[in-house]
């Protein structure tokens, strides 16, 4: 397996200085992480670390070669189930994430339903739910299986962290050689859902995995959140078994990218030591 990291190591340098410092932590793959349409006075000024979707591939593929990275995934990571607005990111911003990704050779886009903030989101039903999603995700799919993207569905939400939600809806998304998923180990835990039976269930539709352990003080919102940006402790530190599921991710032959969403970099090396000896 390609051992990766979140391109978030500290925050108020740009993505350029965020992949030299990965690679100075001996990893050799990350994923585009934060990105945004347009100019942003951050990314400007040199204190964002976040990318434009408008960007030419060219800068971003010479970005990763200087600082000697691999970049195997862009996170397009959407709100799928509010009403479309300029502000939210959704179907649009997926598509340019699918056209950039291609256009860098990157092979991954990541997505997810995210947190409804708005009571019409709240208040679908499930069938409603799985129907906005489906809707919204529809161009996309086209415009990923055109370019030869994978477009990875990934536990994050009131239907994807549920191993049936997340059945019917990739039932119901089709084009199975172009949607896979992104196995998620904290949020499909914090869903209320057990990251091994996802692996059970989808076998190789798993294409990529995002790294993390969740703490103690974690249990007690189990089921009643649906995923968070980053973990703040090291693999192993928490109550998610990742040495059992790297192993159950080798029995069904999973040896592809996967990534460290982890805060910190002492967390990060630590977590780099643990699950580069739980693979073996």
């Amino acid at each position: 397996m390609k051992i990766g990291c979140f391109a978030l190591v500290q925050p108020f340098l740009p993505v350029a200085e965020q992949l030299k410092l990965i690679k100075a932590m001996g990893v050799d793959y990350a994923d585009v992480t934060d990105n945004h349409d347009g100019g942003s006075l951050g990314a400007e000024y040199g204190f964002a670390e976040t990318v434009s979707l408008d960007s030419h591939p060219a800068a971003i593929r010479k970005m990763a070669a200087d600082a000697g990275i691999e970049l195997t995934a862009f996170c397009a990571h959407a709100n799928l189930l509010d009403p479309v607005s300029p502000e939210i990111y959704s179907t649009h911003q997926i598509i340019k994430a699918i056209r950039l990704a291609a256009e860098c050779g990157i092979d991954h886009v990541i997505t997810t339903e995210g947190d409804p903030k708005t009571e019409f989101g709240r208040n679908l039903s499930s069938e409603e739910r799985i129907f906005a999603i489906i809707e919204r995700l529809h161009v996309p799919i086209q415009w990923a299986e055109e370019l030869g993207v994978k477009l990875l569905i990934e536990p994050h939400g009131i239907v994807t962290d549920h191993v049936d939600q997340m059945e019917k809806l990739l039932e119901k998304l089709g084009h199975e050689d172009t949607v896979g998923i992104c196995l998620d180990t904290g949020n499909s835990w914090l869903g209320g859902g057990e990251p091994i039976d996802f692996i059970k269930r989808f076998g190789t539709r798993i294409k990529h995995v995002h790294w993390k352990d969740m703490p103690e003080e974690w249990v007690e919102k189990r089921g009643k959140e649906f995923g968070c940006g980053m973990a703040v402790i090291p693999l192993g530190d928490g109550v998610i078994d990742i040495s059992a599921i790297v192993n159950e991710l080798k029995a069904v032959g999973f040896d592809g990218a996967t990534t460290l969403e982890i805060a910190g970099e002492d967390n990060i090396k630590i977590s780099l030591e643990r699950l580069r000896g739980w693979i073996g």
